[in-house]
């Protein structure tokens, strides 16, 4: 038994060793280009700041810490990715262990989600979501540890792990209420209050303490830009309060049916428990659904547009959630069928991904940003003595100039809040729309499509 058990924890090793690999290898070989949402966190992290126009911080802390140690090498981001998805698939396995006695039924639990495309073919852009997906999975852990140990350094880390995936993504706010209607069906139904609660609370507000100052001197910026983004009605004439959720709904299911698919070889019979008093089936019940349905009621009660991406950390522990579900009717003659299944859609997940980054054309992963670079530094270089010290204008242009240019310089959208504070030893690049930049530039001015260059330096 101890054997087997061996072998099983060596295949999860051999699996999450090959997504790592094979999903940093792929990109790497068919993009010419970063993506868009990590050119942006680059461009964050030139200026760090306790929050950006668009997001919180941590997305652009961990890209600019990866910048330090391998610098423009595009493979090192695509890596990062997948560090991030790892660690969020081996703490699916710790809670799984917590759940099953089988460590067959811990492996399917995890290899279950390669089903699911929020986690390989989407994962090669790291961003505020793939930046989530370690927390969560991690506040998921210590909440259960906590519920079941009662300890000082499970609560502290309930608070610590909450906080930085706040500081991810404000969606994640939703697991957070989870956790919160979680202890307070228990506090309701023990009758008595765990003076313990309030640790992972202190902390908590604690660590966002200075982005939430952040927020008041800026003027809610990034809540603003979160708005705006769920405003997007799509022009339609029904009533957005009913529209828009079970559009969102509908997206999500579609985005699971390869999950569901591999979920369908395992039963030998569909019989689902419904036991409530069962702790482990009522708490993933609690931090797997209530952050789902909260989205939805919120999409309901407001009339917003929920993204499809921003729901790809909400299906972490579904596999353990579903797998638990039916565990006294899985079929181990099944299971084999299952694993099968799964490889397939891992396998048919990085073919695809290989196909339209190759065969299709004009994708943001097509931009020529190395050879733009190397255009600027090359006219930069014939005009001026000084380094390029900032570039001004929107992440994309801009953030891709501050990625490969060799003197790394600042990105700034706007160049009004510290032009007092630049001295004239540093090199100015502002991009932007050709036609405009090219009456107002006090410097060199040139074109390289799509955008405008205007060069400010010393002779």
């Amino acid at each position: 038994m101890i054997e087997k058990k061996t072998n099983i924890t060596n295949l999860f090793i051999l699996f999450l060793c090959f997504h790592l690999i094979l999903w940093t290898l792929i990109p790497s070989i068919t993009n010419q280009n970063l993506p868009l949402d990590t050119i942006e966190a680059l461009a964050w992290g030139t200026n760090l700041d306790w929050g950006f126009n668009k997001h919180p911080p941590l997305s652009a802390l961990m890209v600019e810490i990866m910048f330090s140690i391998f610098g423009n090498q595009d493979w090192a981001y695509y890596l990062l990715s997948q560090i991030f998805v790892v660690i969020a698939f081996i703490v699916v396995w710790k809670l799984s262990e917590e759940f099953f006695k089988n460590k067959l039924y811990c492996l399917i639990s995890v290899f279950i989600l390669e089903g699911i495309v929020f986690y390989n073919y989407t994962t090669p852009e790291f961003n505020v979501y793939v930046c989530q997906l370690p927390f969560r999975a991690l506040v998921v852990y210590y909440c259960w540890k906590s519920f079941k140990q009662n300890d000082v350094t499970s609560w502290a880390f309930l608070g610590l792990f909450s906080a930085l995936g706040f500081l991810s993504h404000y969606l994640f706010l939703y697991l957070i209420i989870g956790v919160v209607i979680f202890f307070i069906y228990q506090i309701i139904k023990s009758k008595k209050f765990n003076l313990k609660y309030i640790i992972p609370c202190l902390i908590f507000l604690l660590i966002l303490t200075p982005h939430f100052f952040w927020l008041i001197e800026n003027d809610f910026m990034t809540i603003k830009y979160g708005l705006h983004r769920t405003g997007d009605k799509d022009g339609t004439i029904l009533s957005p309060h009913l529209f828009q959720p079970f559009i969102f709904l509908f997206k999500q299911i579609v985005m699971l049916i390869p999950f569901i698919i591999i979920f369908l070889f395992l039963p030998s019979t569909f019989k689902f428990l419904k036991n409530f008093k069962d702790q482990k089936f009522l708490f993933l019940v609690f931090l797997n659904l209530i952050p789902i349905l909260g989205v939805f009621l919120t999409s309901m009660i407001m009339g917003v547009k929920i993204r499809t991406m921003w729901m790809s950390p909400f299906y972490l522990f579904f596999g353990v959630l579903f797998i638990y579900a039916i565990k006294e009717k899985i079929s181990l003659k099944k299971i084999k069928k299952t694993l099968v299944a799964a490889c397939i859609f891992f396998l048919i997940s990085p073919s695809l991904y290989s196909y339209v980054s190759i065969s299709q054309k004009n994708k943001r992963t097509d931009y020529p940003g190395k050879e733009i670079s190397y255009l600027v530094q090359t006219r930069w270089s014939e005009n001026f003595s000084n380094n390029i010290a900032i570039v001004v204008g929107d992440e994309w242009a801009a953030g891709n100039l501050s990625y490969h240019l060799p003197s790394r310089p600042k990105w700034l959208n706007k160049l009004d809040s510290v032009i007092d504070d630049i001295n004239s030893d540093q090199g100015v690049i502002y991009t932007g729309n050709p036609n405009i930049l090219k009456k107002i530039c006090p410097g060199i001015y040139g074109t390289i499509k799509p955008i405008g260059i205007c060069m400010i330096g010393s002779r």
